[in-house]
């Protein structure tokens, strides 16, 4: 590859002693394109439509759908490939009988989950880079860009088996759930899935993260995102998204939404030994240390779409995280209902409180029975 730089433990070419420096990256793009996209760009949009046997506005529309940047019509800028993926969009409507806009909104998650994804790796891998071999953040981006025609194959496989680990995980989950359902009537009016919805929130985000250079706050927040995602999936709920200094989970059953937030709270403060995870890279270690969590829970009907959920429940969740204290969950009194009969909790009645944008609302505190 130009440039030179392999995978050989050292990032560029020098005398023995010196300080790793990247490579020049001339030509580096030219070698991606032909190993990610490949080929060369050789088509404009116009192009595109001609070869494919679609409008110029369905292109147009398939790409910024992508979320990717186009300068005009007669740019060149695509490749075989482009055509390629454009051609089997059409055919998900005409093969398929998929709605045009449902396309669009398939077309759309790609972009939007690749887009990320491909952010939040990257600067992983900067991250790696400068700590590895001591670079600025400049150096480490064009090292990261040498890099990448050796690392990006491998990146490529790991994704598709996780997408494809998702997508069998999500069909176990639908047999499961609705298999039992297929020839009973479903009230129409009611959100269409039942699910514990469930919102941690970091205890003073803003002060404890104030003043941290770009490193600490980048593991600070990696950290939190890292343990809670550890926890939500551990007790057997479902990441939806975190949020700078949140995390929305859900779980299929109130029990297991309960195991959730109890975890939740119980790892972000209640049992965290300071003194043993300081400097041994656990929530404690680093700038500012441990950061406890307030958790709201509620067990109610969701939408789910654009990988996100909704509905009452979901803002009835978050409204309960901002009265909650520190290291601690509140449920609404349904979901208290729900877990009542569950031995292995405990819920202690609140006194009322007015939550805006719900009204009010007679919270319960969900403790392990066993406390």
């Amino acid at each position: 590859m130009p440039g030179g730089v392999r995978d050989s433990g050292r990032p560029g070419a020098g005398a023995p002693g010196e300080e790793p420096r990247p490579a020049p990256p001339t030509g580096t793009t030219d070698a991606l394109d032909e190993l990610l996209l490949g080929g060369p760009r050789t088509l404009s949009a116009r192009d595109l439509a001609r070869r494919t046997g679609v409008e110029l506005e369905t292109v147009r529309i398939f790409w910024r759908t992508l979320g990717l940047p186009s300068s005009g019509d007669d740019e060149v800028m695509f490749t075989e490939r482009d055509a390629q993926a454009l051609a089997r969009a059409r055919a998900l409507i005409e093969e398929h009988g998929l709605e045009p806009a449902t396309v669009v909104t398939v077309i759309r998650s790609l972009g939007h989950t690749s887009d990320r994804l491909a952010l939040w790796q990257v600067e992983a891998l900067v991250e790696d880079m400068e700590s590895r071999f001591g670079l600025d953040d400049t150096s480490a981006r064009l090292l990261v860009l040498d890099r990448l025609r050796d690392l990006a194959p491998l990146l490529e496989q790991q994704l598709l088996h996780s997408y494809r680990r998702q997508l069998a995980a999500v069909a176990d989950r639908y047999a499961a759930e609705f298999g039992h359902l297929r020839d009973v009537a479903i009230d129409g009016n009611l959100l269409p899935l039942a699910r514990a919805v469930g919102f941690a929130d970091m205890v003073s985000f803003t002060r404890r993260t104030a003043g941290l250079g770009s490193t600490d706050l980048s593991h600070f927040v990696q950290r939190f995102e890292t343990a809670a995602r550890d926890v939500v999936v551990g007790a057997g709920g479902r990441v939806v998204k975190t949020i700078g200094d949140a995390v929305l989970f859900i779980a299929d059953t109130p029990g297991v939404g309960a195991a959730v937030a109890l975890g939740l709270a119980d790892a972000f403060g209640t049992s965290l030994d300071v003194e043993a995870a300081r400097g041994a890279g656990g929530l404690a270690e680093g700038a500012r240390g441990v950061t406890p969590v307030r958790v709201g829970l509620v067990w109610g009907r969701v939408l789910s779409r654009f990988g996100d959920v909704f509905g009452p429940s979901v803002n009835l969740a978050a409204r309960l995280t901002d009265v909650a204290d520190p290291s601690s969950v509140l449920v609404d009194a349904v979901t208290a209902q729900v877990l009542g009969g569950d031995p292995r909790f405990r819920l202690t009645e609140q006194p009322a409180r007015e939550l805006p944008g719900v009204g009010e609302v007679v919270p319960y505190r969900l403790e392990s029975a066993g406390r």
